[in-house]
């Protein structure tokens, strides 16, 4: 996630007298606004938790009025520290950083802590309507769905909910998984678009793991209706005759068969991302990107209209970064994810041969999701290295607090991201290389640091 403070307001209090806010973006879109002071506040709750040597260093009280051009510097601070705060795996993971995000996106957006219903959409379409509170975060919302389906207590880690945007076509773009820090009904509704909404799929990688989903009625059906979705949308490919075979089982209610024969055909599990660009094998090459089986696939259209088919391992990647440029004025509280004016890249230097590292470059509105994507991949293969289960890598609530198990601490242990760089996520410049961003301005994700060494 990209935290980042594009801009500052001047507003009046409640006493008349002016005050600065500072807008905090999440990908480029209004999560919160909030005031120095409650920053300040979080910042001292989580010196008191986890010691001074554990938190970053926060901008210094100021006794008079602030500069136009102080204002601007503190910005910059706070940027950098909400940034450096997200990045750390014990204080970006905390409840009290988390709540505090919580809270202040509810005050912000003023919507009231009162019971409503939630239209979650499932992978055929149908709708599953729950009763949550306004205030309900997202792992409340879906146990609220998975209790509302049925779903055992011990499949529902293998799901999560994903904000999309439904297309004329009936399909769904992705926009991101939701996160821990946000309210789900508060961050659907706050887009004031209706295309916009919530959907449940499943959240792991490995085909493997299909067997403990369809151990249950309502997660073989779960994942029996994802997979005809993506065959419906072109996601999986299917030649004549295996289209002859998955029709044949979906006549005969076949649920597992016709997840056995989808799971040997070409795509099956990945997720497709609407066409972008990339620089890869050139510069402003379409490409329509596909993230499954530990890859991105690459289907280039060459300058010439000849298509070409390519993929990038993910244990050949060294480190991936995302740079968004997201302008001084964001315009209205509930601008929609992926508007022109908010350009986002992803960048990953691969190992192209033993010897030979090359940055490749997507530019795509949806670059944060397919960081997340590669990410847990990462997060998955890191558990198997470990010798772990998957199981294991599900948050389950400890005296009401959410908390990672052990292995999942381990995928998150500092270690893997020590590398991590602070960033300014505002006016970068634009760059036909990756290698042309300075240090200071992207994120660096090095949290594959350390497997897949065999395969270099």
């Amino acid at each position: 996630m990209h935290f980042s403070i594009p801009e500052t307001e001047t507003r009046a209090g409640d006493g008349g007298a002016a005050y600065v806010a500072y807008n905090i973006h999440v990908n480029g879109v209004l999560h919160c606004r909030v005031r120095y002071s409650q920053l300040l506040g979080l910042h001292e709750q989580l010196r008191k938790e986890y010691g001074a040597n554990v938190v970053p260093a926060f901008p210094p009280k100021k006794i008079f009025t602030l500069t136009p051009a102080e204002v601007e510097q503190r910005r910059e601070q706070l940027e950098k520290y909400m940034q450096a705060v997200r990045q750390d795996p014990t204080l970006g993971g905390s409840e009290t950083f988390n709540s505090f995000l919580r809270k202040a996106q509810q005050e912000t957006q003023q919507i009231p802590t009162e019971e409503v219903v939630l239209e979650v959409l499932l992978s055929n379409g149908q709708k599953v309507k729950v009763t949550i509170l306004t205030s309900d975060q997202t792992e409340d919302v879906l146990e609220a769905v998975a209790s509302k389906l049925d779903l055992p207590d011990d499949l529902v880690g293998y799901f999560s909910l994903f904000l999309v945007r439904e297309t004329k076509d009936g399909a769904f773009s992705f926009v991101r998984k939701l996160q821990e820090f946000e309210l789900p009904y508060v961050s659907v509704t706050s887009l004031h678009n209706p295309e916009f909404r919530i959907i449940l799929r499943k959240s792991y990688w490995d085909s493997s793991y299909d067997d403990d989903v369809m151990e249950h009625r309502v997660g073989l059906n779960l994942l029996y209706a994802q997979t005809v979705s993506d065959i419906e949308h072109g996601w999986i490919l299917v030649n004549k005759e295996q289209h002859r075979q998955l029709k044949s089982l979906q006549e005969k209610v076949s649920k597992k068969e016709f997840i056995r024969l989808a799971q040997t055909l070409k795509y099956y599990g990945y997720l497709k991302f609407d066409p972008c660009v990339t620089d890869f094998p050139e510069k402003g090459c379409h490409v329509v990107v596909s993230a499954g089986n530990n890859e991105l696939n690459f289907q280039v259209r060459l300058p010439n209209e000849q298509i070409k088919e390519g993929s990038f391992k993910v244990t050949r990647m060294r480190c991936w970064r995302v740079t968004s440029s997201v302008p001084m004025s964001n315009g209205p509280s509930g601008s929609s994810p992926g508007k022109s004016e908010v350009k986002l890249e992803l960048a990953f230097e691969y190992l192209m041969s033993k010897d030979r590292l090359q940055w490749v470059t997507i530019t795509s509105p949806q670059a944060i999701m397919l960081s997340i994507c590669l990410q847990s991949m990462v997060d998955e293969l890191m558990v198997k290295k470990s010798g772990g289960s998957i199981r294991k890598m599900f948050r389950r609530r400890v005296n009401g607090a959410l908390r990672r198990s052990d292995s999942q601490q381990a995928v998150k242990s500092p270690p893997l991201l020590s590398k991590l760089t602070s960033v300014s996520l505002r006016g970068i410049s634009h760059s036909s290389s990756a290698n042309d961003v300075g240090a200071n301005d992207f994120h660096g994700n090095y949290a594959f640091e350390g497997i897949g060494d065999e395969d270099l």
